[in-house]
C-alpha cells in the first residue's frame, strides 16, 4: 500500500452566479452554478517521495492539498494518507503533518518567533530537549538564529517564509506540504532552502508535496510532478519527460563587448535585439544548446550571457494547446 492514495478524488462547489434580466445593465437575479475544483483525480505517492504539484491558478492545487490535509471533504472519491482517511481521522492525521500555505501563517504576528515555536511545542506535546535540538538544527540551516527574538511582523517576506518552514518541521512530520516556499527569497537564500529541503527529505524520510510556479524549484527538488488543469490530473510522471514534451523553446540572452556582426542563427531560431542585448529563441529538441553556444562565440567577444527556460505557466499553456483545453 502506498503512503498516500487518491482514487477518483472529486470536489465540486456551488457558486452563486449573477445574471442580467432583460436589457437592463443592473444585476437583478442570481443563479447557481457548479464549479469542478477537482474532477476524479487518482494518484499514489510513496513514503519519502518529493513530488511537485503544479498548474495555473484555479487548477485545483489548493483544493487537492486541503483534501489531503483533511480541511475539506470530497464530493466523491476516496483518499488515504498513512492508512488514515484525512477528514475522518483529522486529529490523529494532523499530528504528522507540516504545512506552509502561502499567505497563511501558523506563527503569532506580534510575538518573537522563538515564543511561537515554544507554543507549537506545547500544541504538539513534544519533549523539551528534543525540541530544542531540532530548533537548533533547523534554525542554523535556515539562518534564523539572529531572528529568533524578533516578532514575525518585523521580518521580511523571505524571513517569514523561512520561519514558517522551520515551524512546520519542528515536530518531525512524516508529510510536509509546501506552497511556493521560495517566494520572496533572494538567490542565495533560495539555494540554501532548496538544499535544506533535499537534506530533510533524505535524512528524515519526510514525504514532501511541493506546489510552485518556479521552474528552478522543480528542477532542483522534484524528479516527479503532478500537473493539474481545470480540476483534472493532466500528467503524472517524470519531470524530465514533461520537459522533453513541452519545454520546446529556450531563450539565450547575450551582451557583447563592443559592436559585433551577428552570423545567421541556426534554422528554426528567432533573433531579436533588446537594447544592447541580443536574444535568440531556439528549439532545444532540434538545436542543441552546445550549437547555440558555438554560434555565440563566433559572433564576437562576450560580456554576459543568460539562458532562460520556459516557466511553469508556459509549459501548462503548451499542454493545454495539445489537449485542446
Amino acid at each position: 500500500m502506498a503512503y498516500m492514495e487518491a482514487e477518483d478524488l472529486t470536489r465540486f462547489f456551488l457558486r452563486k452566479k449573477r445574471v442580467k434580466e432583460g436589457g437592463f445593465r443592473r444585476w437583478v437575479a442570481r443563479e447557481r452554478e457548479t464549479v469542478k475544483a477537482l474532477d476524479h483525480a487518482s494518484f499514489q505517492v510513496e513514503a519519502g517521495e518529493l513530488v511537485g504539484l503544479i498548474g495555473p491558478n484555479g487548477a485545483g492545487k489548493s483544493t487537492t492539498v486541503k483534501l489531503l490535509t483533511g480541511i475539506l471533504t470530497p464530493t466523491e472519491g476516496a483518499c488515504r494518507v498513512a492508512g488514515r482517511v484525512p477528514w475522518a481521522e483529522r486529529k490523529q492525521h494532523v499530528r504528522e503533518l507540516g504545512v506552509v500555505f502561502g499567505q497563511r501563517t501558523q506563527l503569532w504576528w506580534d510575538v518573537p518567533i522563538a515564543d511561537s515555536f515554544d507554543l507549537l511545542r506545547e500544541i504538539y506535546d513534544r519533549p523539551r530537549n528534543d525540541w530544542a535540538e531540532r530548533l537548533r538544527q533547523i534554525s542554523a540551516a535556515l539562518e534564523l538564529e539572529p531572528l529568533l527574538r524578533t516578532p514575525l511582523r518585523q521580518l521580511s517576506l523571505g524571513q517569514r517564509m523561512r520561519a514558517e518552514v522551520c515551524g512546520s518541521l519542528l515536530h518531525r512530520p512524516r508529510l510536509l506540504f509546501l506552497d511556493e516556499p521560495t517566494i520572496g527569497l533572494d538567490a542565495v537564500s533560495k539555494l540554501a532552502l532548496r538544499s535544506f529541503l533535499k537534506e530533510e527529505n533524505r535524512r528524515e524520510g519526510t514525504t514532501i508535496l511541493l506546489t510552485t510556479h518556479d521552474m528552478e524549484d522543480m528542477l532542483a527538488l522534484c524528479s516527479r510532478v503532478l500537473v493539474l488543469g481545470h480540476g483534472k490530473l493532466l500528467y503524472d510522471g517524470a519531470l524530465q519527460e514533461l520537459l522533453r514534451r513541452y519545454d520546446t523553446v529556450h531563450t539565450l540572452r547575450c551582451t557583447f563587448a563592443g559592436e559585433v556582426t551577428l552570423p545567421p542563427p541556426p534554422p528554426g531560431c528567432v533573433l531579436r535585439r533588446d537594447g544592447d542585448a541580443v536574444e535568440v529563441d531556439y528549439p532545444p529538441a532540434q538545436v542543441p544548446t552546445g550549437d547555440m553556444l558555438d554560434w555565440v562565440r563566433r559572433a564576437g567577444p562576450l560580456r554576459e550571457m543568460t539562458l532562460k527556460e520556459q516557466n511553469v505557466d508556459q509549459l501548462i499553456a503548451r499542454m493545454y494547446q495539445e489537449l485542446a483545453l
